[in-house]
């Protein structure tokens, strides 16, 4: 709906990638995936 890619899939450490788009106002979402966040998260229970 307007956005556009701010900076690209970035891998910043293994299983950690960072991304981030500009809505047509300028504000800037960015955007991580960590594939081992819901391993701590079962740790945690």
């Amino acid at each position: 709906m307007g956005a556009k890619q701010h900076e690209s899939p970035t891998e910043r450490g293994p299983g950690f990638v960072t991304a981030s788009v500009a809505d047509p106002f300028g504000n800037i979402l960015g955007i991580m995936r960590n594939a081992h966040y819901l391993e701590v998260l079962e740790g945690r229970g």
